[in-house]
């Protein structure tokens, strides 16, 4: 048994670990800073945070040592308990800022979204790797679009749209990955347009509607979202090359800066760090996209290589919309930084996706 521990362990990608657990510190000492400069001295949500981390950390090797093919083999179940779950959200889910996506346990908040991400990824490796593509591609358009249409209905129901959305662009970025021909990729273009036209007429609300139009004009409503963007886009830029220091943030500090610890920590980490802190923060996410792609040559099942598209997809889409939030170049759909933002279930969810991946590279690797 401990000969086996030893052969996981040594197989065990720490290059990608490391990028990961640097991500999660940077995360750690801007929610710290923030609370400092909030006059928060009991520091509860920095607690919530590292306590959330411990327990996503122990599920990330408990995961890793686990044969991923049983994860396989009981996905269909997982895509249950995923509508489910989502279902009793709606019905005996808690009601925050609008949104009814969260269940409290003494205290903490688990947002069940948030593990329906890993759920998808699951369901759609497990069908792309066992379906052949190339014969009747519209029938595994039509199929894996209505298992994720079950999960975005349920989503934008709660109302909401962020969560809604990554998980359609994530469908969109696996059906493109697996060489659907551009004919297709068209037509699903074609319906999202009519789908994004019917639901600006019938089913977005006034909020989400300023949203976008200050996305496209910042100035539209310079008291409420645009002034989120135009304080954020501050913060960026005052950072300058070597930040203004951990708890001498102006816009954090002195709380210009809304939902600093959530949606904007990007900002809050160019502020404080600077150019330099920023650096490193893309250059660990380029080193977890790296060696999560590095790895694909050597797994020698559909399934594996599937499920890690799939998390690369989940991560980059998450870093690219919350960055571009943060910048301004996006709207604000409420979308947390991967590993760094404060929220224990993405924390979670995010590190078991890790968890499974170190699972299908250290198979790899002693199968090789």
């Amino acid at each position: 048994m401990f000969n086996k521990f030893f052969l996981y362990l040594k197989n065990f990608d720490w290059i990608l670990f490391s990028a990961v657990l640097l991500l999660i510190c940077f995360g750690l000492a801007e929610i710290y800073s923030i609370a400092l400069g909030q006059g928060v001295m009991d520091l509860l949500n920095f607690k919530k945070q590292i306590f959330f981390v411990i327990i996503g950390l122990l599920l990330l090797f408990g995961f890793a040592f686990l044969d991923y093919n049983v994860l396989r083999n009981y996905s269909n179940y997982f895509f249950i308990l995923g509508v489910i779950i989502l279902l009793g959200v709606l019905l005996s889910g808690q009601t925050i800022k609008g949104t009814k996506g969260w269940f409290y346990i003494k205290g903490f908040g688990l947002q069940p979204v948030e593990f329906v991400k890993f759920v998808l990824i699951l369901f759609l490796a497990r069908y792309f790797s066992s379906a052949s593509i190339k014969i009747n591609p519209l029938k595994h358009i039509l199929i894996t679009g209505s298992g994720v249409l079950i999960f975005v209905i349920l989503v934008l129901a709660q109302p909401d749209f962020g969560s809604a959305l990554i998980l359609f662009l994530l469908w969109m970025a696996m059906v493109s990955i697996i060489g659907l021909k551009k004919k297709y990729l068209f037509i699903i273009t074609l319906i999202l347009t009519i789908a994004m036209a019917l639901s600006w007429g019938f089913f977005f609300k006034d909020y989400q509607k300023h949203r976008i139009i200050t996305f496209l004009n910042p100035s539209f409503n310079p008291l409420n979202q645009g002034y989120n963007i135009s304080q954020a886009i501050i913060a960026v830029g005052a950072g300058g090359l070597t930040g203004r220091g951990l708890g001498f943030g102006s816009q954090s500090q002195l709380k210009f800066l809304p939902e600093a610890q959530t949606d904007f920590i990007f900002a809050v980490i160019a502020e404080e760090s600077g150019f330099v802190g920023v650096f490193l923060v893309l250059l660990f996410f380029a080193i977890f996209f790296y060696r999560c792609l590095y790895h694909l040559k050597k797994i020698n099942n559909d399934f594996g290589i599937f499920f890690i598209l799939g998390v690369v997809c989940l991560i980059f889409i998450e870093m690219f919309i919350n960055i571009g939030m943060n910048i301004g170049i996006l709207p604000i759909i409420g979308i947390f930084l991967p590993f760094s933002s404060y929220g224990g279930s993405a924390m979670l969810s995010s590190l078991i996706l890790v968890g499974v991946t170190e699972s299908i590279i250290i198979r790899s690797k002693i199968n090789y």
